[in-house]
């Protein structure tokens, strides 16, 4: 009987960034990362993941796996990487990120290998590219104006035209961090696409999966009726919509309030947390100062008072007839339901 194919999972962490979508991803659970690597799923390829943050290999032992991808002898894999790529070709001395040392020509050097070429060799040898959290899909805060490293996305080292062997585009996860199920439902599809299970990843124009960002967070936010209404929160603790108080929902493509953080509950302006626009491939420059109400909302927010207001008064005039019971409903000698015998 012939053995299911084997699908390896290199998870390259060592780029700018602070490793929290890896830890947001041990809180998945549709699917979780175990139903992934326990084959939990029909169909699904047996997977082998080389992750720091689970493996119980170490040093050398661990980074041989990243060097047998090197030398093209996983195949297929998929290249996961967390962090943003800085730019080494400016720094004139040490490096910015780095992962494991150099070996070459069966010896061993003592030179760090850095993450940028760990990423231009292995990026063109992998079946899927994976990019986890905003760090690495767009730059995130290390990209921000004024940084010292010259910190990009993995699509502006490799190129937004890149295509692994597989021919998907790089796959953009967004997050500040990720939500886990997000990221865990993206690797599933992967992996059944690997089976030939699945049609190529359907991405839309910034290379993020389209069923989980083709919609706004305020599509899908448990306060969008009092926007409708024009009933705008002036202080956090209000259940109101709080766009006045620097959410940018209206815009920013993010499906956190409708899925929920863990389990379904949660989710920014669900728990009163105003959206900072971290799933878009401005932040966070284009979305500064946080706390300060958006630009255009001004306009939005005054049209919306002053339309809100008058739906609010003819809403009040409905509930108040819908709260009412009909007249018919009493204590009396007479039928005055309308009912009309026919006999």
């Amino acid at each position: 009987m012939a053995e299911e194919p084997l699908v390896h999972i290199l998870w390259l962490n060592s780029g700018l960034g602070c490793d929290g979508d890896s830890v947001a991803l041990t809180a998945a659970s549709q699917p979780s990362i175990e139903d992934i690597v326990l084959g939990t799923f029909p169909g699904l390829p047996r997977v082998a993941v080389h992750w720091l943050l689970i493996d119980y290999q170490v040093g050398d032992e661990f980074m041989q796996w990243f060097w047998k991808a090197d030398r093209g002898e996983l195949d297929p894999f998929v290249l996961v990487v967390e962090g943003s790529i800085p730019n080494e070709e400016i720094k004139r001395e040490g490096y910015w990120a780095a992962m494991g040392n150099r070996v070459e020509g069966g010896g061993r050097d003592t030179q760090p290998m850095t993450t940028s070429e760990w990423l231009e060799r292995l990026a063109p040898k992998a079946w899927a590219v994976l990019a986890v959290g905003t760090c690495a899909t767009y730059g995130g805060i290390h990209a921000m104006a004024g940084n010292p490293t010259g910190a990009m996305g993995v699509a502006d080292f490799l190129g937004w035209d890149f295509r692994a062997k597989g021919g998907n585009p790089i796959v953009c996860v967004p997050g500040c961090p990720i939500q886990p199920d997000n990221l865990s439902e993206t690797i599933l599809y992967l992996l059944y696409q690997a089976a030939g299970q699945a049609p190529p990843i359907p991405l839309d124009e910034e290379l993020r999966p389209q069923w989980l960002f083709g919609a706004t967070v305020h599509e899908g936010c448990d306060r969008a009726g009092y926007y409708e209404q024009g009933d705008f929160a002036d202080a956090y603790g209000s259940p109101k919509c709080i766009v006045k108080l620097g959410c940018w929902g209206p815009v920013v493509k993010c499906n956190v309030p409708k899925r929920g953080w863990l389990g379904g509950v949660g989710g920014c302006p669900n728990v009163g947390g105003i959206c900072i626009g971290c799933t878009m491939p401005g932040f966070p420059d284009k979305f500064m100062p946080f706390m300060d109400e958006p630009p255009g909302a001004k306009l939005s927010t005054a049209a919306s008072g002053l339309l809100g207001g008058a739906i609010r008064a003819l809403r009040g005039f409905t509930a108040s007839t819908l709260d009412q019971e009909p007249k018919w409903r009493r204590r009396g000698d007479k039928l005055t339901t309308g009912y009309r015998p026919q006999w």
